[in-house]
């Protein structure tokens, strides 16, 4: 990250100073601690809200040594970085630090003192004692999950006394939990999140003109949901969930879809057909619905077959040329 063509973390020296590049580098850095414990360097600017105390972070980073060429620690080279919760997953009281003062999208250099890092002893093998370490940090994103899990477990009496928005908030935090989970390929967990979010919007009873907006809420988790189950390979409750989302919008080319697939997964292919038909009207150049239609036919062609080599069976001449039902 940086952009740099050379190690952040590898010793430098000139030639008219004896100061190490960590040096020079901390005198042009703002200073995060207040004794200069935690030191930032902003190389690309964020947008947005700073990170909040309870986040749960998304971020790539890069440990470095001044001494060394190559990142001691680094999740750069993974495809996708676990979500971190502060407080819980980051060990580094240097890092909580920086990572609060930064925005999505932002990509910063830190210096952490031995006290804010790995101490006066260190962690052998790889970092010595009483060692100042570098790290480069990219937020990719970050979600506030205190919010919403203190929220979630008041009774129904009590979340009625907020406002609708606080509902909306709160719900749109579990099902970005759960949309980060689903990337992850943990399904189960995903659908925990989704589920939650449905309850919060599924307890609340708005006014006529504020219905529409929870209803907006609830289609966009029902998809999810029906999403999810497909991926679990429980295409009846996917069913259920998609045309839950039907019933909030008739036309809607996901639900539709979604729908489809589950009743081609049930071997429902007149069912599948009806929907997915449907989701082609809406979208007639959609490469999924047109693909899923040809698998359609596809393995209904395989069923009629089997069927017809079935009755073939049953029907067939006997051993001794008697067919079945002769005696």
């Amino acid at each position: 990250m940086g952009g740099s063509t050379r190690s952040p973390g590898v010793l430098q020296r000139d030639d008219a100073s004896s100061q190490s590049r960590y040096q020079r580098l901390s005198q042009r850095m703002l200073d995060l601690s207040g004794d200069r414990g935690v030191l930032k360097d902003v190389i690309r600017e964020g947008s947005g809200e700073l990170v909040t105390p309870d986040a749960s972070v998304l971020v790539k980073y890069s440990g470095y040594l001044e001494h060394m060429d190559k990142p001691f620690d680094s999740n750069c080279f993974r495809k996708t970085p676990r979500l971190m919760k502060l407080g819980e997953d980051i060990t580094l009281w240097g890092m909580e630090l920086g990572l609060l003062s930064m925005r999505r999208g932002e990509v910063a250099r830190f210096l952490f003192k031995p006290t804010y890092a790995y101490g006066m002893l260190g962690c052998p093998p790889l970092i010595p004692p009483n060692t100042t370490v570098l790290f480069e940090i990219e937020l990719l994103d970050f979600l506030d999950s205190a919010e919403s899990d203190k929220f979630c477990v008041l009774s129904a009496e009590q979340q009625d006394q907020f406002p609708l928005q606080k509902v909306l908030k709160v719900a749109a935090t579990e099902r970005e939990f759960g949309n980060y989970l689903f990337r992850q390929n943990r399904f189960y967990d995903a659908k925990v999140r989704y589920k939650r979010a449905l309850l919060l919007l599924h307890r609340r009873s708005a006014p006529a003109e504020e219905q529409l907006l929870v209803e907006t809420a609830k289609l966009l988790v029902l998809l999810n949901l029906s999403f999810t189950y497909l991926k679990l390979e429980r295409p009846t409750v996917a069913l259920r969930y998609g045309e839950q989302a039907l019933v909030i919008d008739q036309k809607n080319t996901k639900a539709l879809f979604r729908c489809g697939q589950a009743c081609l997964l049930m071997t429902e292919y007149q069912k599948a057909r009806d929907f997915l038909v449907r989701a082609q009207k809406e979208q007639p150049f959609n490469h999924d619905i047109n693909n899923e239609l040809k698998k359609l036919a596809s393995y209904y062609r395989d069923y009629l077959g089997k069927e017809k080599e079935m009755c073939h069976r049953m029907f067939a001449p006997g051993e001794h040329g008697s067919t079945v039902g002769e005696n």
